[in-house]
């Protein structure tokens, strides 16, 4: 038996405010979109260029007006890069670094949300 990733699922509260993020921010794009006939969630599932992982950003009608509690936020998106001097400072001008450890080499940024993703270096140990 053998497993593959498929995506990962993040809940947000404004989607075309995420759309945006996590295009400008990472290059991500719109894949596949689903929508609720009843208008209780969207399902926006985006994808890089490799096409072999998806994030999925999940809105959700009756959770529009209340954040979410992200706990202690332990949990994380990670993402490599093939020019990380670049993506600093795109992300830098984004205003949305939130942590950087330079002993090991990475960053953090934040999304609309308050969801961490981590910026890695090619080839990082």
């Amino acid at each position: 038996m053998k497993f593959v990733m498929n995506h990962n699922n993040i809940n947000v509260r404004d989607m075309d405010k995420s759309l945006k993020f996590y295009e400008e921010a990472f290059g991500l794009k719109v894949a596949r979109t689903k929508v609720a006939e009843d208008g209780s969630f969207i399902l926006n599932f985006l994808q890089d260029e490799n096409k072999f992982w998806q994030l999925e950003l999940t809105w959700l009608r009756d959770h529009q007006d209340t954040p979410y509690d992200l706990g202690e936020n332990e949990i994380h998106l990670g993402l490599v890069t093939d020019d990380y001097e670049g993506a600093h400072a795109l992300h830098e001008k984004m205003g949305c670094i939130c942590y950087e450890n330079h002993a090991m080499g990475i960053y953090f940024v934040e999304d609309p949300d308050g969801y961490w993703v981590e910026v890695v270096p090619p080839n990082h140990k």
